[in-house]
């Protein structure tokens, strides 16, 4: 077992992997804060809202590369949970996310 310190939003996370996935672990990191820069300054959040504002988006990007077709995501969806939303409900919230961040954009 490995630890990974991951600089996400300004703050450290250790994180623990296996032997060999620093590298990889550290990538996802760094994707998670970049996309966490997205995230319009000045609107009132905690940390935690922030970072599950920032999974989500992730979690979207993957969702739509996987029923496009596009990218390195595999072509099929990964099969949900029984206790996950159905995909229409998914493509509801995405939606409202989007509409979210929008609202929440600052003019430039």
């Amino acid at each position: 077992m490995s630890n990974v310190t991951l600089n996400i939003g300004g703050r450290d996370y250790t994180v623990a992997c296996d032997a060999g996935e620093e590298t990889h672990i550290g990538e996802l990191g760094q994707m998670i804060d970049a996309k966490l820069g997205t995230i319009p300054t000045g609107t009132p959040q905690n940390d935690a809202r922030a970072l599950l504002f920032a999974a989500l988006l992730l979690a979207d990007e993957l969702y739509e590369l996987q029923r496009s077709g596009t990218g390195h995501a595999k072509a099929d969806p990964v099969p949900l949970p029984d206790d996950i939303a159905p995909p229409e409900q998914l493509d509801a919230l995405a939606m409202r996310l989007e509409a979210l961040v929008a609202a929440l954009e600052v003019p430039a």
